[in-house]
């Protein structure tokens, strides 16, 4: 599945586009000016998508790559 395949499904999934995301991890204090502030682990967020979104590891890993500046 390419990258836009998951950002589309987690969209479907969750209702949040990742502009949605990117705001919600900014307000969490994962990012700062959209960006991945430094010292962020991926298990953090992965561990907040999966109990807060119910999403797969996979699909968590996504947004992850989203936050870390990944557009492709």
């Amino acid at each position: 599945m390419s990258f836009q395949g998951y950002l589309d499904n987690i969209q479907a999934k969750t209702g949040k586009s990742p502009e949605d995301f990117k705001k919600l991890g900014e307000k969490k204090g994962f990012l700062t000016k959209g960006k991945l502030k430094e010292g962020i682990k991926a298990t953090e967020i992965v561990n907040w998508l999966k109990d807060d979104f119910e999403l797969g590891h996979g699909h968590a890993m996504a947004i992850v790559a989203l936050f870390k500046g990944k557009k492709e």
